[in-house]
């Protein structure tokens, strides 16, 4: 008897945690999904201007146009990783979004910070294209404005399709900091990539068995399975990941890039 009830023991525990598992990304496509919604509706009711994906320290006097303003990271003196009211309840999707805080955070993102000795969840795992609308309308001065179109507005998708152009993703939890996830461009091309040149800035989330949730400009919503081991190297619970390194021939790079923005 202990035998079977040992085997079967061992038969359910995968099954759920495989159900746990599908449960948590189908709220976090659901959040992703009902946060672009919120998106599309601002953009409808701002004579389809695009909210910027971030904005430098400079132009605080965007902050007001900023889809979510601050910056996470694993020190319990910054309010933006713990309290919903410094960011995320003045941005300008929030009345959009049924004032549902929790759409901005992927239920399979365990991070927090200890306050006074309380835990408190982080509050945001999303990050936006940055290609829609920039720091401010700009490359932030990276350079990268000279060569990569930067959206202002939805009208200037065309002529690339808007179901191939991400809005949101939920990032890791030791890459994420300010809102906007930055795809590295060098090597992209349509018709002749060049994958040698292929690397990251930021790392997409893979919270669901090594995949990440993200939205797109036509308003639907997919789990993106990452191929590439690169592309989701071990967490660092509690720290910053190394987000930033060349990953030649990735193909996950080159569909990020494929779904980011394309050259002027």
């Amino acid at each position: 008897m202990l035998v079977l009830v040992g085997f079967l023991t061992l038969m359910i525990l995968p099954a759920f945690a495989r159900t746990r598992s599908d449960s948590r990304a189908f709220q976090c496509l659901n959040n992703v999904r009902e946060l672009t919604r919120a998106w599309r509706m601002y953009c409808d009711d701002s004579q389809d201007a695009l909210p910027y994906s971030a904005a430098l320290d400079r132009q605080r006097y965007l902050f007001q146009y900023v889809w979510t303003t601050g910056s996470l990271d694993n020190n319990p003196a910054n309010q933006s990783n713990w309290n919903v009211t410094r960011d995320i309840q003045v941005s300008p999707l929030w009345k959009y979004c049924g004032t549902n805080a929790g759409l901005w955070r992927c239920p399979g993102d365990q991070s927090f910070v200890v306050v006074n000795g309380v835990v408190k969840p982080r509050v945001r795992s999303m990050a936006m294209n940055m290609h829609l609308a920039g720091w401010g309308g700009t490359d932030g001065g990276w350079g990268w404005e000279k060569a990569w179109k930067f959206y202002l507005k939805a009208t200037d998708f065309a002529p690339q399709p808007p179901a191939k152009l991400f809005v949101l993703m939920d990032m890791r939890e030791d890459s994420i900091d300010i809102g906007n996830f930055a795809t590295k461009m060098d090597g992209y091309s349509m018709t002749s990539p060049n994958g040698i040149f292929y690397g990251f800035n930021d790392l997409p989330g893979a919270y669901h068995d090594g995949a990440g949730t993200l939205s797109f400009a036509d308003g639907r919503a997919e789990v993106h399975r990452w191929t590439d081991p690169r592309t989701v190297p071990p967490l660092i619970s509690g720290g910053q990941v190394d987000d930033g390194f060349a990953s030649p021939h990735n193909p996950d790079v080159a569909w990020l890039q494929d779904h980011s923005t394309r050259p002027k």
